[in-house]
C-alpha cells in the first residue's frame, strides 16, 4: 500500500534565497509543526541537506529536498507548484550513512556519521603519513599524501569525484577508499571495497605530519586513528522527482567527461 504524505513541515538554510522559497511556500501549504508532520521539505544546498539529514533523523520522516542553494545534487528542482502532489509521486532513494570512531593525541574520542564521506587531511605544510587497513589486515603499510576519504555511493559523485576516486552506482554495496593527492605511491589512485568492510587509518607521524578527520561537515582535529563502516541499521529516506531522481542523476555522472 502506498503512503500518502499530506502534511509538510518546511526546513529552510538562512540565506535570503531559502527564506524567500519558504515564505512563498508557507502562503500556499500549511507549515505543520515537526511532531505533526509526515514528510520534511529542505529548502536550501546540498551543505543545508547533509546538516538537515542528521538534525531531524530521530523524527524518522522522508525528506524532499528543494535546490536554493548551489549544485543541488541531493535536492530537486525548487517548484512549490503541486508540491504535495509531487511529494506523493516521488521516488524514495535510501541512504545509509558512514560511522566514523576517531581518537587524538589527547585520548579523546568522537563519533559522528557522514552521509557522504569521512575524510582525513593534512593540517600543516608536511604532508601526512598514513597506514590503512581493511578488516583489521594492513592493505597500504605507507602511503604519503594530502589525505585519504571514505566515500559512500550517494557521495562518491561529491568530493571524491573531485578527488578522482570512482563513482559508485547506488545499488552497488561498494565504498570507494581514495587517496588525496598520493605523493608516494604516486600511481595509487584508490580502491573500491565491499560495504561490509571496516576501514581503520593510521596516522604514522603524528607529531611531524598531524591530521584531522571530516565527516561531512564534523571536524576533529589531531587524529591518531581513525575507524569508518557503513552503518546499515541507519536509513535515510529521501524522496526525488521522479522525472530526475538521485538514480539518475548517480548514472549520469558516470558518463560525464
Amino acid at each position: 500500500m502506498a503512503i500518502s504524505y499530506s502534511k509538510i513541515h518546511i526546513i529552510a538554510d538562512a540565506t535570503p534565497t531559502a527564506q524567500s522559497a519558504k515564505k512563498l511556500i508557507t502562503k500556499k501549504y500549511k507549515n505543520y509543526s515537526i511532531n505533526d508532520s509526515d514528510v520534511l521539505v529542505v529548502l536550501g544546498g546540498d551543505g543545508f541537506m547533509l546538516s538537515s539529514l542528521k538534525k531531524y533523523q530521530k523524527y524518522k520522516l522522508p525528506f524532499y529536498g528543494m535546490n536554493k542553494g548551489n549544485r543541488g545534487f541531493l535536492l530537486n528542482k525548487f517548484d512549490e507548484k503541486n508540491l504535495i502532489n509531487k511529494i506523493n509521486k516521488a521516488d524514495i532513494a535510501e541512504l545509509h550513512p558512514l560511522e566514523m570512531y576517531a581518537r587524538n593525541n589527547n585520548g579523546k574520542i568522537k563519533t559522528a556519521i557522514a552521509i557522504n564521506e569521512v575524510s582525513v587531511f593534512r593540517e600543516t605544510r608536511q604532508a601526512a603519513k598514513l597506514e590503512i587497513k581493511i578488516d583489521n589486515k594492513v592493505r597500504m603499510k605507507e602511503i604519503v599524501c594530502d589525505g585519504t576519504l571514505v566515500a559512500t555511493p550517494a557521495g562518491s559523485t561529491a568530493y571524491n569525484l573531485s578527488a578522482r576516486g570512482p563513482v559508485l552506482d547506488l545499488e552497488s554495496n561498494l565504498l570507494a577508499l581514495t587517496p588525496i593527492s598520493p605523493f608516494k605511491p604516486r600511481g595509487w589512485r584508490g580502491a573500491s571495497i565491499n560495504s561490509n568492510a571496516k576501514v581503520s587509518i593510521k596516522n604514522l607521524d603524528p607529531k611531524k605530519r598531524p591530521v584531522s578527520v571530516v565527516a561531512d561537515n564534523v571536524e576533529f582535529r589531531h587524529v591518531l586513528t581513525v575507524n569508518v563502516y557503513l552503518n546499515k541499521n541507519k536509513t535515510f529516506r529521501l524522496l526525488y522527482d521522479k522525472k530526475y531522481g538521485l538514480k539518475e542523476r548517480n548514472l549520469a555522472e558516470q558518463f560525464k567527461f
